[in-house]
């Protein structure tokens, strides 16, 4: 491919793309698989790796990060980005209406109007758009100068890389409140307790370390998202309002809270401000409070600023979500993939209009960090969680008697054995029949990527438990069609296929059990690679780390979390109950010292033959290695109709290049 082909074939696929983008993350109305995204997205890093020079500024492999820096360039904001006056009360936002109306010289009677918006808990930015092309994004520091984290960014998906209009303005300057929302960071901190590394105690201390990392690819992992809420300088474009400001923009693609509103008179304010109160727990992100604005900027600059807050804006801030009580039991809680996590039992007290009476301790390094005792007396946080947390300790409130909660040797569930890998903070139950485990073990056993349970959902898998008819997944294989029979509205029929789909999944390939199993750290592709590498779980449960660590892609930690998963006598039992009841996976079949041991083999274009899931296959069951990009350590290149840049870097590189036939004609 030349380059003025390559430059329309880029053009082609950033548009294609960003189309995919907007139907997936705007309107969940994908009209492609994730499979078919992968290969435009892989297909468009390749084309800008062979021809960087044609990379578009707005490319859509800019969400995925770059280069790491070595630390922030500082920016100045193009007009100061000012802090926002606070109340707290009715008669602060009642006192706040008196002052807009006598310094506009306004009668007590008028009614002003206000633009009401949600208070984001999050970090404020600002977004430079040059000719409708992001130019410079900034934290805003200090107010005069922040930091250049426009990489970061640019990795935030609800962020345009170029405005949405086929006439964008010379200049706009945007500002907007970066946050990560309640759920993903739920998921999100306890990825990290299970990785051993601290959580984050809200999610704006988790939005902010992330906007904050100096490598964008750790930012583009983490689903922050955005809502704009302010105006700074532009040029081409035109506002006489807040509330036009923040109707005109999602034009633009800039994102904006559809809980803004425009309301006419303080009384209308406070609704609003209860309104917002009432409904702020179920919000699916966190907010502190709302920010009321006047509406018309005219206004807004007549009544101008004073030091370093506007006259024309005031943030209402809710009552905190802090309370103080004594802890007066700490229990260790087995979560659903083993973790245990302390829990302090609370005098009971009430936070911003909830009772609580528990509090995550999060694990024990961080217990021990904040010095944490049973009998202290303790603030606590309602903050982006469901339980709260505990934010200090009061220890000049200590009576000497308090006492240290230590990490437990065994499992307070099952008994069973309890593991600290080294390096990691979190302490989890290794049972496979651990009842507090066994819910999302059972689920994920029969899931679609595991063994495929036809049928087999959540709300059947609870009553299994309910009825104590399982212990474990083995379980499965030994019950009796009048055990499904003992269900809520279960007919014989649908009995008879739940028994049938359980027996057909007996055969399924080696590498579904594996990852049925549910062992740390071994997700499909590793199952389907220490199936090709062992060919039984017999031969898998008795592999040394040195064997494990010596299939490909297979690093220590994953060796570690293997050969500890077999060590459990409680799994091994549990597996010769599976093999006993008949489940007799089949390995992958590829043969020892095959034809194309040590050969990678990379596959693109359109092939008519065989899908590419077949043809990688084929390869493997000789040896082989299917990549998915050409190197100099590339062996062949299968190339289909369309095949485009692989096979003009594979002809660059020297690389056999073999069409449908002549690669069926090499597996002769």
């Amino acid at each position: 491919m030349d380059a003025t082909a390559a430059a329309h074939r880029i053009k082609e696929l950033s548009q294609e793309i960003e189309h995919h983008n907007r139907l997936y993350y705007e309107k969940d109305m994908p009209e492609i698989t994730d499979a078919e995204y992968d290969a435009l997205f892989r297909e468009l890093q390749q084309l800008e790796t062979d021809f960087p020079g044609l990379a578009l500024p707005d490319s859509p492999t800019r969400r995925v990060g770059g280069r790491a820096l070595e630390k922030f360039a500082q920016v100045r904001h193009s007009t100061p980005m000012l802090s926002l006056e606070n109340g707290f009360t009715d008669k602060d936002l009642t006192d706040f209406d008196d002052r807009v109306k006598r310094f506009l010289g306004l009668s007590s009677s008028t009614t002003v109007a206000y633009v009401c918006e949600p208070k984001m808990d999050g970090v404020a930015v600002e977004l430079v758009y040059e000719n409708g092309l992001l130019a410079i994004g900034s934290t805003r520091g200090d107010g005069v100068t922040g930091e250049d984290v426009t990489e970061n960014l640019k990795t935030i998906r609800a962020i345009p890389l170029r405005l949405k209009t086929a006439e964008p303005p010379a200049l706009l300057t945007v500002r907007g409140e970066v946050y990560l929302p309640l759920a993903p960071f739920q998921k999100f901190n306890q990825e990290r307790e299970e990785a051993g590394e601290p959580a984050f105690a809200n999610p704006r201390n988790a939005a902010a370390g992330s906007l904050r990392q100096l490598d964008s690819k750790i930012t583009a992992k983490r689903p922050l998202s955005i809502f704009c809420y302010a105006v700074g300088l532009c040029e081409g474009i035109e506002f006489d309002s807040q509330s036009h400001f923040l109707g005109s923009i999602p034009k633009l693609g800039l994102p904006v809270n559809e809980r803004i509103r425009l309301v006419n008179g303080i009384e209308e304010v406070l609704s609003y401000y209860r309104q917002m109160m009432e409904e702020r727990d179920d919000l699916p992100y966190e907010i502190d409070g709302v920010v009321v604005k006047v509406d018309q900027f005219a206004l807004q600059r007549e009544l101008g600023e004073k030091s370093r807050s506007p006259r024309w804006a005031i943030a209402w801030k809710f009552p905190p979500r802090q309370a103080t009580t004594v802890i007066e039991d700490i229990v260790p809680q087995v979560g659903r993939t083993g973790v245990i996590t302390p829990v302090a039992h609370l005098r009971r007290v009430e936070v911003s209009g909830v009772m609580v009476s528990r509090a995550t301790l999060h694990n024990w390094e961080e217990m021990e960090r904040k010095d944490i005792r049973k009998g202290d007396t303790v603030v606590v946080e309602r903050a982006g969680d469901v339980i709260p947390a505990v934010v200090k300790v009061l220890t000049e409130k200590r009576q000497g008697n308090e006492t240290m909660l230590p990490i437990p040797l065994t499992c307070p569930v099952c008994g069973g054995e309890v593991v600290r890998i080294e390096g990691e903070v979190a302490v989890r139950c290794v049972g496979l029949a651990c009842p507090a485990q066994l819910l999302e073990r059972v689920k994920h056993f029969a899931s679609r990527h595991g063994m495929d349970i036809d049928g087999l959902g959540e709300k059947y898998i609870e009553q299994l438990l309910d009825l104590k008819l399982i212990e474990d997944v083995a379980d499965l294989y030994t019950l009796a069609e009048e055990d499904f029979m003992k269900f809520e509205r279960m007919g014989t029929k649908l009995a008879e296929n739940l028994r049938t789909a359980i027996a057909n999944s007996k055969s399924r390939d080696l590498s579904r059990l594996i990852f049925a199993l549910g062992i740390r750290h071994v997700g499909e592709h590793t199952a389907k690679l220490l199936a090709s590498a062992f060919g039984s779980l017999e031969h898998l449960s008795n592999a040394t780390v040195e064997e494990l660590t010596s299939v490909r892609e297979v690093g220590p930690q994953v060796a570690d979390s293997i050969v500890d998963f077999f060590r459990n006598e409680e799994n091994r039992e549990i597996i010769a109950k599976l093999s006993a009841a008949g489940v007799n996976p089949k390995a992958e079949e590829k043969r020892v010292g095959g034809r194309f041991t040590g050969k990678t083999f990379v596959f693109t274009g359109a092939l008519t033959r065989f899908t590419r899931d077949e043809a990688k296959k084929m390869a493997e069951q000789e040896g082989g290695h299917a990549a998915g990009s050409v190197s100099k350590k590339t062996d062949y290149v299968v190339a289909g109709a369309d095949a485009g840049s692989k096979l003009e870097k594979a002809r660059q590189l020297g690389v056999t290049v073999l069409d449908e036939e002549e690669f069926l004609e090499l597996m002769k």
